[in-house]
């Protein structure tokens, strides 16, 4: 509350600081004009003078408004980052056992969040995540991140099955999109949509997924980079209804020293001046050969390369997300057997909430 209280002076003074200073200015420069002798005379000495304190009274407004503005700027951007830490929070290093690396960048110039969404969490589940990408970038789509991520994070620990996961996520797409279209009736909700990945990472390293339109991620084993699967995924979210069955998607396993690398289609869509584009696989291979293996350092490869390709001109929002598994007790399953570890899994009925 003192707090509080002592930056409500602290902020007037900056008002008063802010209307005052201009004020003085022209004061100044008025009072020039009309009371001293020099600035009616018309000779060419009485105009240098006069030109020469009207310079220094324009210059010394637009350096009083560039602080204003670039004091304003660092003010937006404080809000921005507090924002990005709880809609984006920061993903620990590790969550039960897989190292975590994940980070974003905004197309949209100025802006700090997009339209991309990530999530890791531990749950009695397994280590679930998620990682999407709502129609369009840059601020306009944030309002449906939330939405989208504040139910997957309650979800995750309710439901038992990725398919309960899966339903949530697309009732709290929908609420949205109604609330939208009911604030701004102009709004064209019905073009919307998300594309979502969901996986679920057990104990024992057993991989299931489910994706809504959305890129699948690479299998890292040494150098090698692979789709983790190719089968093919359901529609995105939001134009239509999940068929009444969602069984999730084995995907073997993910041994020691393996890794996912996912990511938003904006990376793999990144053009360069000829068209060209971003050859993430390629990327990831030569960073894999070049013994970048850890998950930061890969980010910041994959990144700087791309911000190269693209010569630092994104016109889609990029997140990228890296899981590596460095548990110590993984049961081994023989290459050929991965996708196969559970082609019988227990089924149990998603669980339906309003």
């Amino acid at each position: 509350m003192n707090r509080v209280k002592a930056g409500v002076p602290r902020r007037a003074g900056r008002r008063v600081l802010a209307i005052g200073l201009p004020t003085v200015w022209g004061a100044i420069a008025v009072t020039y004009k009309m009371v001293c002798p020099l600035a009616q005379q018309t000779g060419l000495g009485a105009r240098i003078v006069t030109s020469a304190v009207f310079f220094a009274v324009g210059t010394g407004l637009i350096v009083h408004v560039r602080q204003t503005l670039l004091r304003e700027l660092r003010q937006v951007r404080r809000v921005a980052g507090a924002a990005q830490s709880v809609l984006l929070r920061p993903l620990p290093p590790r969550v039960d056992g897989l190292h975590v690396a994940a980070a974003q960048l905004s197309a949209e110039r100025g802006a700090v969040i997009g339209g991309d969404l990530y999530e890791v969490i531990a749950t009695e589940h397994g280590v679930r995540a998620v990682m999407g990408d709502v129609r369009g970038h840059g601020l306009a789509a944030i309002g449906t991140v939330a939405a989208v991520l504040g139910s997957f994070r309650e979800a995750v620990h309710d439901e038992p099955d990725l398919g309960g996961v899966l339903r949530r996520l697309e009732r709290a797409l929908a609420r949205h999109l109604r609330e939208r279209a009911g604030a701004a009736p102009d709004s064209p909700v019905a073009e919307e949509f998300l594309t979502v990945l969901l996986l679920e990472i057990d104990p024992d390293g057993e991989v299931r997924a489910l994706n809504c339109g959305h890129p699948w991620p690479y299998r890292l084993t040494g150098t090698h980079v692979d789709p983790l699967t190719r089968a093919d995924p359901l529609p995105p979210l939001g134009p239509f209804p999940l068929p009444a069955d969602l069984p999730a998607v084995p995907c073997g396993q993910l041994h020691a020293e393996e890794a996912l690398f996912l990511f938003t289609d904006g990376a793999e869509d990144a053009r360069d001046a000829h068209g060209r584009f971003f050859p993430l696989p390629t990327v990831l291979a030569e960073a894999l050969s070049d013994g970048v293996n850890t998950s930061q350092p890969l980010l910041g490869t994959v990144f700087t390369q791309l911000l190269r390709h693209t010569s630092g001109r994104l016109t889609d929002d990029v997140a990228l997300l890296v899981l590596g598994n460095h548990r110590t007790n993984v049961s081994s399953v023989p290459i050929g057997a991965r996708g196969t570890a559970r082609q019988a899994p227990t089924h149990r009925q998603p669980t339906n909430h309003l």
